[in-house]
């Protein structure tokens, strides 16, 4: 029996973690168009189609299991399979976050409590199994599975919050959609200008997009009498999923133009 290479090992580490997409502008912008989606979409299913936030939420959270199981078992980053995984977390999110507040009548408070304290532990665990929560530093397929469970339940949480400023704070749609795009450029201001933990800062600013795709979702489907522009959810949702697709396949043919580039 060979015993493995260090060369070797350390070569699959690093393949490990090429699955996870590099933290750029581009990143963001696209987990802000899938989270807004996942809002739109979330809502088209639960309640334009009238299935309900149980049921939506089972079906969701399916879909979001077979394209976290086909995620695991890729062996390299797969852009459409990651953003797939990204959009599932993020309608199922919408959906989980609705039966909470609504169905199981546990409310915006009671909820968001409930959230942040199953995320706190899910990052506590990850930290204390794997030494460390940056996502450039993914090297297992446990450490794998903690990043789509805290990405699942951020999106939740984000939802929850999202949901709060529009319908009982009092700010409405825009307002809401305004505060949180402050939040995120004192999170930028601070990435720059302080010395603050990336990774907090990364982790902070990824539950932060979710209720701005929350409240610019609801921005763009409510009607103009409650604070919209009217666009609905199916029109909306055809959108946006239509925008991230484009910028889903920029990001494979700058990817393929990258590997392709002569090396020195």
């Amino acid at each position: 029996m060979r015993m493995s290479d260090p060369i070797e090992s350390r070569n699959a580490l690093v393949n490990g973690a090429s699955k996870i997409p590099q933290i750029t502008l581009a990143f963001w912008v696209m987990k802000i168009c899938a989270t807004t989606l996942g809002e739109t979409g979330g809502d088209l299913m639960s309640m334009t189609l009238n299935v309900g936030y149980a049921l939506s939420s089972i079906i969701l959270v399916s879909l979001f299991l077979i394209a976290l199981v086909a995620q695991l078992r890729s062996q390299k980053f797969r852009p459409v399979l990651y953003w797939t995984v990204i959009l599932a977390t993020s309608t199922a999110g919408t959906t989980m976050s609705d039966f909470m507040d609504r169905t199981l009548r546990l409310g915006y408070a009671r909820g968001s409590l409930l959230l942040v304290s199953l995320l706190m532990l899910v990052l506590l665990v990850w930290r204390l199994s794997e030494g460390s929560l940056s996502v450039d530093r993914i090297f297992s397929k446990k450490g794998e599975l903690f990043y789509w469970i805290a990405i699942l339940l951020s999106n939740t949480l984000g939802t929850a919050l999202g949901d709060y400023l529009s319908d009982s704070s009092g700010l409405g749609f825009l307002g809401g959609a305004v505060l949180i795009s402050s939040g995120l450029a004192l999170v930028v201001a601070c990435h720059w200008f302080t010395k603050i933990s990336p990774v907090l800062l990364f982790w902070i600013a990824f539950i932060l997009t979710r209720p701005f795709g929350a409240t610019f979702g609801d921005l763009l489907t409510k009607p103009p009498i409650k604070g919209g522009l009217g666009f609905g959810t199916i029109g909306s949702s055809a959108f946006l999923f239509g925008l991230l697709a484009i910028l889903v396949g920029y990001s494979i043919k700058a990817k393929n133009a990258g590997a392709l580039e002569p090396t020195a």
